[in-house]
């Protein structure tokens, strides 16, 4: 069966599934987190080398003061937790983003937990906060406009300034995106050029390792070409 390298999930649908059941958008968020967690060990187990799960995009700002709040405490507590499973199962983790405006303990805990994790090579891990596909690419642009002036470059060199360069597999093979949705939202704009698209009508909270496994296999059905 033909396993993805490198599965991207647009997280979504974690307040819409919290008002379903009349409980606080917070608790969506945390339901999100639980099943993002069982996700990552399942697509491990499948074989997947490379997990990208967008958890904060760079529009969330706009949502009120008290839920960033919260949420960016959930991401530190989520960094917490997740360091020594990931030291454990030898999983490197990325943050994908910006950092000006992340809270300075958040940036604490992702650099420590890059720096403790940055010998790995069984799996990799980014999380993508205050992340935005447009916004990638700008700051990939300006960082090589200052390191190269007036120097022609190739789509190669481009990809050199990208929050994914290094990576062994820096371009998803297939995206899932949660919540019913059947849009990208700026997700990955450069690294998904040939990727296969899924949408599970699903919010994230309710996203099972069986509808991954279905996932699984549709994608192992589809002829990727690449333009030949």
């Amino acid at each position: 069966m033909n396993i993805p390298n490198h599965v991207a999930i647009i997280c979504d649908g974690n307040r819409r599934w919290a008002k379903a059941h009349n409980l606080p958008a917070m608790m969506g968020h945390k339901k999100g987190h639980d099943a993002v967690v069982q996700i990552a060990k399942h697509l491990r187990k499948r074989g997947v080398h490379t997990l990208t799960a967008w958890g904060f995009s760079t529009e969330n700002w706009n949502r009120t003061e008290e839920e960033v709040s919260n949420l960016m405490h959930l991401f530190e507590n989520v960094l917490d937790s997740f360091l020594d499973e990931a030291i454990r199962e030898k999983i490197q983790l990325h943050h994908l983003g910006r950092k000006d405006r992340l809270p300075k303990q958040l940036v604490q805990k992702i650099a420590e937990a890059e720096e403790a994790t940055a010998q790995f090579t069984d799996h990799v891990f980014n999380v993508a906060i205050d992340y935005g596909g447009r916004d990638e690419i700008v700051r990939a642009i300006n960082s090589l406009i200052t390191a190269n002036p007036n120097t022609p470059i190739s789509e190669e060199d481009f990809a050199d300034y990208l929050d994914t360069k290094g990576q062994t597999h820096p371009n998803p093979d297939l995206v899932i995106r949660t919540g019913g949705e059947k849009r990208i939202s700026g997700y990955l704009l450069w690294q998904l050029a040939y990727a296969e698209f899924f949408f599970l009508d699903e919010p994230l909270p309710d996203i099972t390792t069986e509808h991954i496994d279905s996932v699984l296999e549709e994608f192992a059905s589809r002829q990727r070409r690449f333009g030949k």
